[in-house]
């Protein structure tokens, strides 16, 4: 069976123009897609289940549902740190960067040092999946050390200067999500970070800060 074509006839398939015409309404530029949304998504990569083999051939057709899949269908424990980079180097708009991160790269256990190498990068997409994934371990790795997210703040303030828009938002997204944890002094370190951000006479990380500090003082309040 050429479970290629049969996942890329299963994308044909479930493709709508409402769909389609929902990616520019979210801001999403994926100039070559068919128009499947994510339940949709979800649906086929259930009916697949894991292979790591597959998902590598529907990344590298390069269209996006295609590579949208990939990221639903990949098995984290075969995910190399070479294929994080390779993946990383297609990403061409922010809902793929953002999926990647939340269905796949954050379960790996390469994860955290991505984050350090990525958050180097210039490319807007490639920084942004620096702080997407950061966001993403914040969000679902339980428990575990504080450093690497208290290393993290420390990436993110660096990098809150950068007022590219997908970059900001994810940075910002970051701290919300760490500031958004169990531990007492995450909460505690990622407040201060959003205090001190919020204080800058500079426009994207004041931007960063105050969004942030809303956010997390409301849910402290909560």
């Amino acid at each position: 069976m050429h479970r290629i074509s049969d996942a890329m006839a299963a994308l044909r398939a479930a493709a709508t123009d409402h769909d389609l015409a929902n990616l520019a309404r979210f801001g999403i530029d994926a100039p070559n897609a068919l128009g499947v949304s994510m339940a949709n998504l979800q649906k086929i990569a259930k009916r697949l289940g894991r292979d790591h083999d597959l998902a590598a051939a529907l990344w590298e057709t390069g269209q996006y549902e295609a590579r949208m899949l990939a990221s639903l269908v990949d098995d984290p424990a075969q995910v190399t740190p070479g294929q994080m980079d390779a993946w990383r180097a297609g990403f061409d708009n922010w809902a793929i960067v953002d999926t990647v991160c939340f269905k796949l790269f954050d379960q790996s256990p390469h994860a955290f040092a991505k984050v350090t190498e990525w958050a180097a990068l210039n490319d807007e997409f490639g920084r942004r999946a620096a702080f997407a994934l950061l966001a993403c371990l914040a969000l679902h790795r339980k428990g575990g050390d504080d450093q690497p997210f208290l290393d993290g703040l420390i990436l993110i303030e660096g990098a809150a200067g950068d007022d590219r828009n997908f970059v900001k938002k994810g940075v910002n997204w970051a701290l919300r999500a760490i500031g958004g944890r169990k531990s007492p002094a995450l909460k505690a370190a990622a407040l201060e970070t959003a205090r001190r951000l919020a204080a800058s006479p500079d426009a994207a990380p004041r931007w960063v800060g105050k969004d942030a500090l809303r956010a997390l003082t409301k849910a402290a309040k909560g």
